[in-house]
């Protein structure tokens, strides 16, 4: 098949040791993320149609029941769309961002295009949390604080999804807080990026990661409530960079194995 990536999903099998010595990632994993490269390499845009499970499967050099586990990852996070009777398409996406080249670019494994990701949330909310700061209304920093304890609660309940749902709920919290609904627009689909980094190949990667951002956001929602734009800025900064810093750590250990002293 034209396009199609070279990796062999069977090589990540259930149950089969990573090669050199790299960290296990579930076959479903691998052939999601080969599925994005096979959209990205035809240049695939919305509504085109896709092969066939039974022909991915056969490219790919793995089973239609891994096919089938990786086409609902990919239907659940927006990128491919199943419809009965009629096959699989690229799924239509009128996100700022998803209708752009990321649509069916990004690649929620591929370290570099994280970086970029995260430079891109640095400057959309570290602006947004300055002008939250200036601008916030009562009930604004109510629902910035519910959400922050939503995640707390979430975190020491063990209920990831809870979590999860704080954690989108402050971030927007605080755009819609800046009063610019193209803050709004931009974190709301660069978390739904970062979402597919959750999803496929760091899924349950990141818990140690959830009690440190309760307190990060604890340090950007108390600068925004005493109106210290910069206080805030700094906060998210921090914020993001050791976020950005759990994910580069994440891929080298996926990479290189946990055992590594290269560095990414």
């Amino acid at each position: 098949m034209d396009g199609a990536p070279s990796e062999r999903a069977s090589d990540a099998r259930p149950g089969a040791p990573a090669a050199n010595g790299a960290a296990y990632r579930p076959g479903y994993e691998v052939v999601s993320e080969q599925i994005l490269k096979l959209i990205a390499a035809r240049q695939l845009q919305p509504g085109d149609r896709m092969p066939t499970e039974n022909e991915l499967a056969s490219s790919l050099g793995t089973s239609r029941t891994v096919v089938r586990e990786a086409v609902k990852i990919l239907s659940a996070i927006g990128r491919v769309r199943a419809q009965k009777g009629r096959g699989l398409y690229v799924a239509d996406d009128e996100g700022m961002l998803g209708s752009s080249r990321w649509g069916g670019f990004f690649m929620p494994t591929d370290l570099d295009q994280i970086f970029m990701l995260f430079e891109f949330r640095r400057v959309q909310e570290t602006a947004a949390s300055r002008l939250a700061a200036t601008r916030a209304i009562p009930a604004e920093l109510r629902a910035i604080k519910d959400a922050m304890d939503l995640c707390r609660e979430g975190h020491e309940t063990g209920r990831d999804a809870l979590f999860d749902q704080g954690d989108d709920a402050f971030h927007l919290g605080v755009a819609e807080a800046s009063h610019n609904p193209f803050l709004v627009a931009a974190v709301r689909e660069a978390r739904r990026l970062q979402r597919q980094s959750n999803t496929i190949g760091m899924h349950g990667a990141l818990g140690d990661h959830a009690k440190d951002a309760i307190v990060e956001h604890a340090a950007i929602y108390r600068a925004i409530r005493d109106g210290d734009p910069d206080a805030a800025a700094e906060a998210t900064n921090v914020h993001l960079d050791k976020t950005l810093e759990d994910y580069r750590r994440e891929i080298q250990r996926r990479v290189f194995g946990s055992g590594s002293t290269e560095s990414c």
